[in-house]
């Protein structure tokens, strides 16, 4: 996926276990982005319709994603967002691979339903969070990344 233009940082919304429900707050905070990225338990093809008006979209199949929608969606996928490559996972679990040596600059993951962001190797591991089903009182949550060749900046956003 290339950058929309050579001005500014590629803008990257990026949420996970959305179970089916797609809020208009996590649509609102996604807006003005050039890419969505899904780490799964989508729960509907309906949720990828509606993300596919607002940018371009690459998920991943969680383990509560089934059904013959969800057929079609892989358990891993690998995206570059400008100079940063991008792995998506949906439970880290099944990353079957040492991201730092794959050359990854990001691994993207949910099953969770918590925000993080640790970085590890070099490699930055985020979880943005449910954004319909969080869990232990956190609220709903989405991030938002703005891709500076391989500098990745992450903004968590409550929903």
């Amino acid at each position: 996926m290339a950058r929309p233009d050579d001005k500014g940082p590629i803008r990257v919304g990026v949420l996970s276990d959305t179970h089916g429900t797609l809020t208009d707050s996590a649509q609102k905070a996604l807006t003005g982005v050039h890419h969505i990225v899904h780490a799964g338990d989508v729960g509907s093809s309906r949720v990828l319709e509606v993300l596919s008006r607002i940018a371009p979209v690459a998920a991943v199949r969680g383990n509560m994603d089934g059904g013959s929608w969800a057929s079609s969606l892989p358990p891993m996928e690998i995206v570059e967002m400008g100079e940063a490559t991008f792995c998506i996972v949906h439970d880290l679990v099944d990353l079957d691979l040492d991201p730092a040596a794959a050359g990854f600059h990001v691994v993207v993951h949910g099953h969770t339903h918590e925000s993080s962001r640790k970085y590890h190797d070099g490699v930055l591991y985020l979880n943005p969070g449910s954004a319909s089903l969080p869990r232990r009182g956190a609220e709903p949550s989405v991030a938002v990344l703005e891709v500076r060749g391989r500098q990745v900046t992450v903004h968590f956003r409550r929903i």
